[in-house]
């Protein structure tokens, strides 16, 4: 069993994060390019009328290393083919991590899996990992005005602990119970907030801001789906093939 989760976790993740990598190549990387020109220029123009081509050619053109980004001697991958590698392999990490935690929790569950089921699966995953926690934070482009970075990553893991655990109560707890309980617990993070910036304002224009959310959205429910569909596929064949 250790054996079947592990083959199905690293094939699946490796597949879907390939697959979301050429999502972000085609629309979410050429965004965040785009706002580098407004995060260096500390948003000292408009540029309302400003050509989206022109805008991330600059910004690939821009030298990393000319600016201190963190002013302690971090990392960053020079832009073009070094940043490009690690995205993909950055994308394929996480995408095998998230693997591992929705086929070990498949394995757990005790029910047939295939493919259909599998994209359940990986909707639930997209709902508790994406959908819940972007309803109070939504994604960020370099330069946006963000909270604290603990508050965020706690009020995140938070979430999606909460709407984890609910979702497993509605689909395999017996009782209406704990259905209720479940609705509690979707309804608690948002009760109690998402840490925003008071008085800060960044400098993407809100435009910018609106089309990366949406793109996002697009790209990371197909990704889910994917890996949803994938590790039911895989994780059924190596249990046949056992």
């Amino acid at each position: 069993m250790l054996m079947r989760i592990v083959m199905a976790a690293l094939i699946a993740g490796a597949l879907a994060g390939t697959l979301v990598f050429a999502g972000h190549m085609w629309k979410t990387t050429p965004l965040i390019l785009h706002a580098e020109v407004f995060e260096n220029q500390g948003g000292a123009h408009t540029h309302g009328h400003e050509d989206p081509a022109a805008a991330n050619k600059a910004a690939a053109a821009h030298d990393h290393g000319s600016h201190d980004h963190g002013g302690d001697g971090a990392f960053s991958p020079e832009d073009g083919f070094e940043r490009n590698a690690f995205t993909l392999l950055s994308d394929i990490i996480t995408a095998i991590g998230f693997a591992f935690i929705l086929i070990g929790t498949m394995a757990l569950s005790g029910r047939h899996v295939g493919w259909r089921s599998g994209m359940i699966w990986g909707l639930c995953g997209y709902a508790a990992f994406y959908l819940a926690p972007a309803v109070g934070l939504a994604p960020e482009l370099p330069g946006m005005a963000a909270a604290d970075l603990v508050s965020r990553q706690t009020w995140w893991l938070g979430t999606a602990t909460a709407t984890a655990t609910a979702l497993g109560l509605m689909f395999f707890a017996p009782g209406h119970l704990w259905k209720v309980a479940a609705v509690i617990l979707l309804a608690l993070p948002h009760i109690v907030g998402a840490p925003h910036p008071t008085g800060a304002h960044g400098s993407v224009p809100p435009e910018l801001a609106a089309q990366f959310a949406v793109a996002t959205l697009a790209i990371t429910g197909l990704f889910w789906m994917a890996l949803g569909s994938l590790g039911g596929y895989f994780f059924d064949r190596f249990g046949d093939t056992a």
